[in-house]
């Protein structure tokens, strides 16, 4: 969840659906118990006195109230995901307490409750959290069953029934919300893939021997990253942009030293050793692909700490630079350069793995050992598209 709310955008939608919840709770949860317990009590239609006094209603007053003070410390701590799980916890286990201890052994059929539990399931789909609608559909739902059993009221199904019929419509909704998130999520990715392959589509027109190696970076690493186990769907999608853009630095670097057929002199080197730091600066501002920054900045480092920009060694680089790093180096030596033509895979395979421990991460160099045959089949399959291209492209 808190990999959700990196993104300031999001992290803004949670506190303001977070504050609509809280002011939705409070008003619904006090005018009813106002109404019910101070006003109806007045009524032959009431409430008994006996159960007004007699519960913990003022004990779950105060604790509401104090939970205020911690909600606004969430928010401030931009953890304002936490507080719609803490209030109902909170709310339905002393609830249960209270149904409980006002009816045990009483004669008076059950009617307690609020209808602010009701509110609370009806409205669970505004955060466009399965997570969330199904704890508070099913709590609540327990809740019932409970005070049920332990009371023996088969007057509890009413409520329960009414809880079940609007956990339907909630869940209908929830559905319709996220079908909408989803379609908006797909057309922002859709138009940040567009936008970034045109960035290298032109930072490509600079050095036309490195056409496509964005692309099979990006591939190469997504298919060992996947592999690692240690990244959600979400994560990969970010990375997967931020590779694309590894070598955006370049674009800072002249075409003579980019494209120079020679050994480069020590100089002309120092000058391609920035491309890393000014394609992070390049990007920092850009959502969707500054939380991956890291991946621009560090993927020429190495395991011994020899490489640039920082010299880090080790898991001092995170890991998906270092995903990077072999990728890159893997498609480097398997393309054609204006200095050198390309090596066969076998010889590249073999340079990988003689880097494990050095240039490498060792754990790395294991996981790319297991994928190696999805490398040299998608490298097999990205070459023939092109070959397919370049015939139609000429016909």
């Amino acid at each position: 969840m808190q990999n959700e709310l990196r993104d300031s955008t999001l992290l803004n939608e949670e506190k303001r659906t977070t504050i609509w919840f809280l002011w939705l709770f409070y008003i619904v949860y006090f005018v009813y118990d106002v109404i019910y317990y101070y006003i109806l009590p007045e009524n032959p239609w009431g409430p008994e006195i006996g159960l007004v006094s007699g519960g913990l209603n003022y004990v779950i007053y105060i604790v509401m109230f104090a939970l205020l003070p911690i909600a606004y410390y969430l928010i401030k701590t931009k953890n304002p995901w936490l507080i719609k799980y803490i209030y109902f916890l909170t709310f339905t286990s002393i609830n249960i307490m209270n149904d409980i201890w006002v009816y045990w052994g009483s004669d008076a059929t059950y009617s307690n409750g609020n209808v602010v539990e009701l509110v609370i399931v009806l409205f669970s789909p505004i955060f466009v959290n399965k997570k969330f609608f199904h704890m508070v559909s099913i709590g609540t739902s327990l809740k019932f069953i409970i005070v049920g059993l332990v009371l023996l009221e088969p007057v509890v199904l009413f409520p329960l029934v009414t809880v079940l019929a609007l956990s339907l419509i909630a869940y209908i909704l929830l559905n319709r919300f996220k079908s909408y998130v989803t379609a908006v999520e797909n057309s922002y990715n859709k138009q940040l893939e567009g936008i970034v392959k045109g960035i290298i589509a032109t930072l490509e027109l600079k050095d036309p021997y490195t056409r496509g190696h964005s692309e099979r970076v990006a591939n190469y690493a997504m298919i060992l990253a996947q592999n690692t186990g240690e990244l959600k769907e979400g994560e990969l999608n970010s990375y997967y942009y931020s590779c694309l853009l590894h070598d955006i630095g370049k674009v800072h670097i002249p075409d003579s030293i980019l494209t120079k057929t020679g050994k480069l002199t020590l100089e002309e080197f120092e000058v391609i050793k920035t491309h890393p730091v000014v394609g992070a600066n390049a990007v920092k501002q850009v959502e969707g692909i500054a939380e991956n920054i890291d991946v621009i900045k560090h993927h020429h480092e190495r395991w011994d700490g020899k490489g640039y920009p920082d010299g880090l060694k080790r898991n001092e680089t995170p890991l998906l630079p270092r995903v990077t790093a072999i990728a890159d180096a893997f498609d480097a030596m398997t393309s054609s350069r204006s200095y050198r033509s390309a090596l066969p895979l076998e010889e590249a395979y073999q340079e990988i793995m003689d880097g494990k421990g050095t240039q490498f991460d060792p754990e790395l160099v294991n996981v790319f050992e297991k994928v190696y045959p999805k490398w040299i089949e998608y490298h097999k399959s990205y070459h023939t598209q092109i070959s397919l291209d370049e015939v139609a492209a000429t016909n």
